[in-house]
């Protein structure tokens, strides 16, 4: 899985363009990220930019955009109707996909260590990032604004988290974080009546209501404070409206945290409680991008209503997500653009090509893809054939026994087709990187050293890029052992299709790892990856051999 976090930067200004493409200008300049969006505010006199990137080149770009933001804005001269302390007001990282959150704190905590010794600006860190208890929320750290920002840094209860504590009139002070993906999305109802759509949003809401007595006053206590009950879902704000241009009401929602509170818990609330109402839910829509494993959950979560096998690719949960969602219900639901992950460019991929655009590449005589990228192409085929089978098996009657295994089998083969697929492409990448150190200067001695260690670096990693796929095969060879063993009867020679394939997978991996290994220097690196390699191989070839022997039997 890739590593891409987002990071969402807001900058006091949003009348100039002029200003704020130099700014993102610096942002479209970083290799390794993409700007997503860019919303200026006349009113607030504020821009809220997002982006995505790797965790690394997120922190060089928010790096570069708030030192470009300290040079061209002048917060002496800033007025808007949004809060705000600085140039750049606020920049909170936000975990996207293969990192966690407590990831996007530390990344945060670095960039506000550059930010206040490179550029002299106070940081202030919240969210999950904060240092104290006491600034984690955004509206404390920012109460008195940048007006008062100059009595603050006087206080020693107010120093800095990095950087110094002393007022600087055109920069202000910059807020750094961590925090959730917040999902915008929207319910909508086969009514006009906004009453109902705030009734619904009341509800669901975590704020929930105000609570009354019988006559229908609002209950308050001892000291006048009107008292409220609490809404069913947490992480969750919403309100009721009526969209004009589609003659109907809405309930609006922001999901504060998608893995407290998901989408499809919502949706499915909100079906239940119009119709109490005497109203229907036709479909619901999302507003900005949403986390490719939100989808996936919602995906999950209606094939298990439905009691289907979940061991189904990736975009089969995400259709499943959307018909179920109804996303498409003002307009059509587009994948590639609503999923935060697949708006990032992978580049030319190998996986991204049709079959005989591969085999064409494969065929000619360019050295990459090479067999590392067709082993690991096996490795994928088994775990999808061995996928496929246990769908067959799954809901079959006769079989109601393995229904459980073979669900697993059927989400573990997904899973180890996905991982071996990532290989095919990384096998390639491996080699090139290998390729590229052989091409680093040898003019002095200097150079060589550096040469030397790039080469052997490189080599080790397009050594390893196979022994994981070997690795990967021998559990393939363990799933299609498994379905020739319980699966559906009519599928066995996919079955021991399965299983040569993870063979085919080892054995090409095996000898990928072979031949990188004379081209190391490390003999300890080499004894250990080459008896690993051995066992496993000598391991895998047993257990598929004695698949395929069983898959005939079964035949005869």
């Amino acid at each position: 899985m890739m590593k891409l976090v987002e990071c969402v930067p807001n900058f006091s200004e949003g009348r100039d363009m002029a200003t704020i493409e130099k700014i993102t200008d610096e942002i479209q300049a970083t290799e390794g990220v993409k700007l997503l969006d860019v919303d200026p505010g006349k009113d607030t006199n504020r821009t809220v930019v997002t982006l995505i990137g790797t965790p690394e080149a997120a922190v060089e770009a928010a790096f570069r955009a708030i030192a470009k933001a300290a040079e061209v804005i002048d917060m002496a001269k800033h007025t808007g109707a949004h809060a705000r302390m600085g140039a750049t007001d606020v920049c909170p990282f936000v975990p996207v996909s293969g990192v966690t959150m407590e990831d996007c704190v530390e990344l945060a905590r670095e960039l506000g260590v550059r930010v206040g010794k490179e550029l002299g600006i106070p940081v202030y860190l919240y969210e999950h990032a904060a240092l104290k208890p006491e600034r984690r929320n955004l509206a404390t750290i920012r109460a008195g604004e940048y007006e008062g920002l100059a009595e603050k840094l006087e206080d020693p209860e107010w120093k800095p988290d990095f950087g110094p504590a002393e007022f600087n009139s055109k920069v202000g002070a910059t807020v750094i974080g961590a925090r959730e993906f917040l999902i915008a999305y929207n319910v909508n109802l086969n009514t006009r009546d906004t009453k109902i759509a705030r009734e619904i949003a009341f509800s669901i809401r975590e704020k929930g209501r105000l609570k009354r007595d019988g006559e229908g006053k609002v209950v308050r206590d001892d000291n006048g404070k009107a008292l409220r009950a609490s809404g069913i879902f947490k992480e969750c704000k919403a309100v009721g409206w009526y969209m004009e241009d589609f003659g109907r009401a809405q309930i609006s929602i922001n999901l504060v945290n998608y893995k407290i509170t998901p989408p499809h818990l919502v949706f499915d609330e909100c079906c239940r409680l119009a119709s109490e109402l005497g109203v229907r839910v036709t479909g619901s829509e999302l507003v900005g991008l949403i986390p490719l494993e939100a989808m996936l959950q919602a995906g999950i979560y209606y094939l298990e209503k439905q009691g289907k096998t979940k061991g189904v690719p990736e975009g089969e949960l995400i259709h499943i997500a959307d018909l179920s969602l109804g996303l498409s219900d003002l307009y059509p639901f587009e994948a590639d653009k609503k999923i935060i992950e697949y708006q990032f460019d992978k580049g030319n991929v190998l996986t991204s090509m049709k079959i005989d655009e591969f085999t064409d590449l494969l065929s000619t005589d360019s050295p990459a893809p090479g067999g590392g990228s067709v082993a690991a192409l096996c490795g994928a085929l088994s775990g999808a054939l061995s996928s496929m089978v246990g769908a067959l098996t799954h809901g079959k009657k006769g079989y109601e026994e393995t229904f459980t295994e073979m669900e697993k089998i059927g989400i573990r083969g997904q899973e180890l087709k996905t991982a071996f697929l990532a290989d095919v492409d990384r096998d390639t990448e491996a080699f090139n990187r290998v390729m590229d150190a052989m091409r680093l200067p040898k003019k002095t001695d200097e150079d060589k050293a550096q040469r030397t260690a790039a080469v052997e670096e490189a080599t080790k990693q397009a050594t390893l890029v196979p022994l994981g796929v070997l690795e990967r095969s021998l559990e393939a060879a363990k799933l299609a052992r498994r379905v020739v063993e319980k699966g559906n009867a009519n599928s066995i020679s996919d079955a021991g299709v399965a299983a040569l394939a993870a063979r085919t997978a080892a054995e090409g991996a095996f000898l990928n790892v072979r031949i990188n290994l004379p081209g190391i220097e490390d003999e300890s690196f080499k004894k250990k990856t080459l008896d690993r390699a051995v066992k496993l191989r000598d391991e895998i070839v047993k257990n598929t051999e004695k698949t395929v022997a069983l898959a005939e039997k079964s035949m005869d």
